[in-house]
């Protein structure tokens, strides 16, 4: 449905980059956009509100995410998991990039997809050639801490989310429907 599409990035060591993402994915589909949002580094099994939410059926996003598991405390440090999700997230693009080429969908939101490669887990090139591959109409949505420069270069819409003071910092755990 979309002329032209273009490539959005929300960043930032703030809360409210996925929110975001889920917001303008909501505004799309409810104009009669097809989308799609893949969740790296977020496995089906955590339980999270906005996929429950989308599971009620009123809205029509397809929601996907990696399967293989990450902890951002342990997983750093192991090297048979970084290859692994590395590899995985390599896969993922490939397959993002025929999905972008072929306008299955109007919007594709890369949700952490940011952080992945600030972290070595996805490579530039990669994301840049589902950008500049990408049917002319998809909008691409990419969400994470750490946006390089490089990436930001290929953007058009470039938030990034700033934490003056979260919960979090005095020890409050995170709050089912609204950290997660």
């Amino acid at each position: 449905m979309l002329a032209q599409g273009l490539v959005q990035i929300y960043t930032g060591d703030g809360k409210g980059k996925t929110t975001a993402a889920f917001g303008l994915a909501l505004r799309a589909a409810g104009q009669g956009n097809k989308v799609l949002i893949y969740q790296f580094l977020k496995p089906p099994s955590l339980e999270l509100g906005e996929r429950f939410a989308l599971a009620l059926g009123a809205v029509r996003i397809r929601v996907e995410a990696m399967e293989e598991p990450w902890d951002l405390a342990r997983s750093p440090g192991d090297p048979q998991a970084v290859a692994t999700v590395r590899a995985a997230v390599r896969d993922v693009l490939a397959r993002l990039l025929e999905t972008a080429q072929k306008r299955f969908y109007d919007v594709l939101v890369l949700d952490e997809i940011v952080f992945c490669l600030a972290e070595g887990l996805a490579e530039l090139e990669d994301i840049r050639r589902l950008i500049e591959q990408r049917d002319p109409a998809v909008e691409i949505v990419l969400t994470g801490r750490g946006a390089t420069p490089e990436l930001i270069e290929l953007a058009d819409l470039v938030t990034e989310m700033k934490k003056i003071k979260h919960p979090l910092d005095r020890g409050m755990p995170a709050r089912r429907g609204i950290e997660y």
